[in-house]
């Protein structure tokens, strides 16, 4: 089955949990370098701790039989940021072929993707870019995605509708399924302003190949839920394209999160009710974990499966 079909067919996919968070606190690694994470693949104990915790959320999703997304640890390694780190563009094919190997010894219907994330800071919005900057920006790690054959992109936390639309543009135009993620707020609108039924349009409208749907993600689900409420949300068009989310396990905002000292969390009971609300009334379909998630909830986030 490939990537569309799944996400067509099954009621129920699981997608990672956290990896950032968990991968400092957890291992003790520094993933502030200017590439981020993506560059742990050349490092002997990030090869480790990747491994480690994809293979955690794996052993989950084959204890639930359910399908099982997971990501290129690569949001910040774009053609500027890999440059400037001293790297080359074979770091994006590095990650594929790493998170690929963890592909080919799981024994879960299992795919990958290719993260993607906004030039500029996504939970302010700084430095988004224009429609045609972000055309031109993004296409290059897309295109290098493709080469490396990813089942889906991803655009993580993307915070402007002219940068998300850029975004979707490139990765249209490779002709890989792919899916935007938006950041949240409890108004129900991105960080600009825009609603969350504005932005699919306006995104669906511009593309010749259309998301295979829409997320959010580092959001609280009762957040999420407050937003997806909000009358101008109510539409057949958010109903039918935004399926899901990468839970954070804080109710707080995007500006109170963003630089914090300590890690905000909740229990996995607390987040899987939260969860679960959001897929009974608002029918979203893929759930994974950001920041503050570990396996004890996402655990708790795949039971849900067999009682819903």
């Amino acid at each position: 089955m490939n990537f569309k079909d799944c996400i067509d067919s099954y009621p129920f996919i699981l997608m990672e949990g956290a990896l950032g968070e968990r991968l400092k606190r957890e291992f003790d690694l520094d993933i502030s370098g200017t590439v981020a994470m993506a560059d742990l693949v050349y490092q002997q104990k990030g090869r480790l701790a990747l491994e480690t915790l994809w293979n955690e959320y794996i052993d989950i999703a084959y204890r639930y039989q359910l399908p099982f997304l997971a990501t290129t640890p690569t949001r910040r390694a774009n053609k500027e940021r890999i440059y400037m780190a001293g790297y080359n563009e074979s770091i994006i094919a590095d990650n594929v072929d790493f998170l690929r190997s963890i592909k080919e010894a799981a024994n879960v219907d299992m795919y990958i993707g290719g993260l993607m994330g906004c030039k500029g800071d996504a939970y302010t919005g700084e430095e988004a870019l224009n429609l045609e900057e972000a055309i031109d920006f993004h296409s290059w790690q897309a295109g290098l995605f493709k080469s490396a054959k990813v089942d889906f992109l991803y655009a993580g936390i993307m915070p402007v509708l002219t940068e998300a639309i850029g975004m979707a543009v490139a990765m249209s135009d490779t002709d890989i399924p792919y899916i935007i993620s938006f950041t949240i707020q409890r108004d129900g609108k991105l960080i600009d302003g825009h609603t969350i039924d504005d932005a699919i349009h306006c995104i669906d409208n511009h593309v010749s190949n259309k998301p295979v749907c829409y997320m959010t993600n580092c959001v609280h689900p009762d957040i999420v839920y407050e937003a997806l409420s909000h009358k101008f949300n109510q539409t057949q068009t958010v109903k039918s394209r935004f399926w899901g989310i990468q839970a954070n396990t804080s109710q707080l905002s995007y500006k109170e999160l963003d630089g914090a000292n300590h890690l905000h969390t909740s229990s996995a009971a607390d987040l899987s009710e939260a969860i679960l609300k959001l897929k009974s009334d608002c029918h979203l379909k893929i759930f994974g974990g950001c920041c503050g998630t570990d396996s004890s909830h996402m655990e708790k986030i795949a039971k849900i499966s067999e009682v819903t």
